[in-house]
């Protein structure tokens, strides 16, 4: 089995900076994204899904989904993107008619 600490710093390494710390007995660990000093993503993972191959790669693809829309992507896209195999590569955001504050997790 691939190293799960690994894979989570491979698939955000390139575009943040990657915290992870141990929460409690239990196994689970904290997951925090940050960019330039803000958190982009804060995720809970519990031993289970940090040990299941296939759930660790639903949350990774859960957490990018979620950072995709907040950046402004089409949801649709997102999808059809996460769906073609491995490919990574994400529509350009959409413009938007009125701007919203950023929501920070």
């Amino acid at each position: 089995m691939d190293n799960p600490f690994q894979i989570i710093t491979d698939a955000f390494a390139p575009d943040y900076q990657i915290n992870l710390s141990i929460q409690g007995l239990d196994g689970s660990i904290m997951l925090t994204l940050s960019n330039s000093g803000h958190v982009v993503a804060k995720r809970m993972i519990s031993a289970d899904q940090r040990n299941d191959p296939q759930r660790l790669k639903r949350l990774v693809q859960s957490i990018q989904f979620g950072i995709a829309i907040e950046q402004g992507h089409s949801a649709v896209a997102i999808l059809e993107a996460m769906t073609d195999g491995d490919n990574r590569n994400l529509p350009p955001p959409q413009a938007k008619r009125h701007s919203r504050p950023a929501m920070r997790l």
